[in-house]
């Protein structure tokens, strides 16, 4: 029910998003034409409420025009193109909105599976809305048992087919990550918190290449060397925001990146397998070098 709620929400952002301006009528009619509706109005109380939602989840804001025919719009949509975490959440939903408006394109639409334990994103995110902590039954792959976890959810983040949940864990203190296709069970619980002032969740993960926040590993330059057919697929599709090209040649190009030469980072690298060289600094080289000759060492083995 709440995963419907949310694409719910979702078709009612791409409607009044694509029209610009849309009246609640024609947006009843759109809304009767889809498989939604299951051919009952749309209460316009109902639209009241989904419209509070998605400001509250979402951070978007439809307002109404009153003086050009009660039209209803997106005010802030600056803030749907920028904002990274709102995006994501769209597209994760949209895609599944679109698939059940196409059903006969089905088998003509091919889609990664995600595994991230989707079911949980909705009373996750109504917790961080609401801001309760949420108690959740969570299980490592090198546990053997589950346990119990009451966790402070600042932020959500997706990373490799994986949604994680970012928060301050309330036994240990500290701030955690956890994924969501490892939650076995998950309720909120009475217990509220304030989100600390100075937490940001771009700043957090401004370093990283991926969920990997370690106090220990401090970011740093880092400089690779780039083979000419890898280079365009980093151009394109940069590993990092502070991916820069500071050199260009026939057959290579040279790439710096300002980041925290995180596991996740060193393994992102190695699946270039020879098409990336790490040229400094000369401690991760090194260490890259140990890894590749690992891998070496397994596959001479008779």
């Amino acid at each position: 029910m709440a995963k419907n709620l949310i694409n719910r929400y979702v078709w009612l952002i791409e409607i009044i998003n694509r029209a610009e301006s849309i009246t609640f009528e024609e947006i009843n009619r759109k809304w009767l034409e889809s498989d939604w509706s299951e051919k009952k109005d749309l209460p316009l109380r109902t639209f009241h409420h989904h419209r509070k939602a998605i400001a509250d989840i979402f951070g978007i804001d439809i307002e109404c025009d009153k003086h050009n025919g009660n039209v209803y719009y997106i005010e802030n949509k600056d803030d749907l193109k920028n904002g990274a975490l709102s995006t994501s959440l769209l597209n994760t939903f949209a895609v599944n909105n679109l698939l059940n408006e196409s059903q006969n394109l089905k088998s003509r639409i091919l889609f990664e599976n995600i595994p991230s334990g989707q079911r949980f994103l909705s009373p996750i995110l109504e917790a961080m809305r609401d801001n309760c902590c949420i108690e959740i039954t969570y299980q490592t792959f090198d546990s053997d048992m589950p346990f119990l976890v009451v966790l402070e959810p600042y932020c959500l983040k997706i990373f490799k087919k994986r949604w994680y949940v970012v928060g301050k864990n309330r036994y240990t203190k500290e701030l955690r990550k956890y994924a969501l296709d490892r939650i076995q069970k998950i309720q909120t619980v009475a217990k509220p918190f304030t989100l600390p002032k100075t937490f940001d969740a771009e700043e957090h993960f401004q370093n990283s290449f991926g969920i990997m926040v370690d106090p220990n590993i401090q970011p740093c330059e880092i400089i690779v060397k780039v083979s000419e057919k890898r280079r365009k697929y980093l151009q394109t599709l940069p590993l990092h925001h502070s991916q820069q090209e500071i050199e260009s040649h026939p057959t290579y190009s040279i790439f710096s990146f300002y980041i925290a030469p995180t596991p996740d980072f060193k393994q992102e690298l190695l699946s270039y397998s020879d098409e990336i060289e790490v040229l400094s600094p000369i401690p991760f080289r090194n260490e890259m070098a140990q890894t590749a000759g690992k891998v070496k060492n397994i596959y001479n083995k008779k």
